[in-house]
């Protein structure tokens, strides 16, 4: 059986991290430099790097922080904001990062995904969903949560993968900062639909909300921010946590 994923998640703006709850109110929480080392350090499977507002400023994401933040962990390293193309991704992983993540760009040009995964391959490419739900129904969200499109979120999280993502990022926007748990719905629904692994993001409060995420949710991995910046939830009391629960983990 695969080993779940435990994932941080450093928000940054303006080459800090940042947190905010449903995508507004945002608040400086730290450093991405020394965050992402300690991270590393207390047992993190992954990090995740997003520039949150590269997309809205129409410019690249912050490839020499990418650069620093890499050189300081040893542990896989996803980064997304603002890039859409191949050179972007070049330049990234050029700087440390072991995948990219997509999400705007591939809404508009749903192509890049197979240039990307061509050039790179399908491992290296994640494609996020931010997603929102109206009247009972998954939309999916562009720059960065301000853009509420008419794509339902499973329709396009299966032609995603069809197009080349090797794996899914999905962002509840209704869940996100709320602490109230993950969007078990739409993460299963898209468990379920494609073979590839997905990520559970937007809504982690407790211990149990991770589990939900990773058994509920057949989530592959779930991700955090404020309860791991905030120093609410340790890493290695969640993993042992996990564990005890039957949940495999990387101890």
């Amino acid at each position: 059986m695969l080993t779940k994923r435990i994932i941080p998640c450093l928000d940054v703006k303006d080459g800090k991290t940042v947190k905010g709850i449903n995508f507004v109110d945002i608040k400086t929480v730290g450093d991405p430099v020394e965050l992402g080392a300690l991270y590393a350090k207390m047992g993190a499977d992954e990090l995740v790097f997003l520039d949150i507002t590269a997309t809205n400023e129409k410019r690249k994401t912050l490839s020499d922080l990418v650069a620093r933040v890499a050189q300081n962990i040893n542990i896989p390293f996803c980064v997304g904001g603002g890039i859409s193309s191949v050179e972007d991704v070049r330049v990234l992983l050029g700087c440390g990062a072991d995948k990219i993540s997509v999400n705007t760009a591939a809404v508009k040009n749903p192509q890049l995904l197979t240039e990307l995964a061509g050039e790179f391959g399908s491992q290296c490419v994640v494609i996020a969903i931010d997603v929102k739900q109206v009247d009972g129904e998954w939309f999916v969200c562009t720059h960065g949560g301000q853009v509420v499109t008419d794509i339902k979120a499973l329709d396009w999280a299966i032609e995603a993968v069809r197009l080349g993502a090797g794996e899914i990022l999905v962002t509840s926007m209704n869940h996100d900062g709320t602490k109230n748990g993950f969007a078990l719905d739409i993460t299963r629904a898209m468990s379920e639909a494609v073979n590839v692994p997905v990520i559970a993001s937007g809504g982690a409060g407790t211990m149990e909300h991770f589990a939900e995420a990773l058994t509920e949710g057949k989530a592959d991995a779930a991700l955090g921010a404020s309860v791991f910046h905030y120093k609410e939830i340790e890493i290695p009391a969640l993993k042992q946590f996990l564990k005890e629960k039957g949940i495999e983990v990387r101890l």
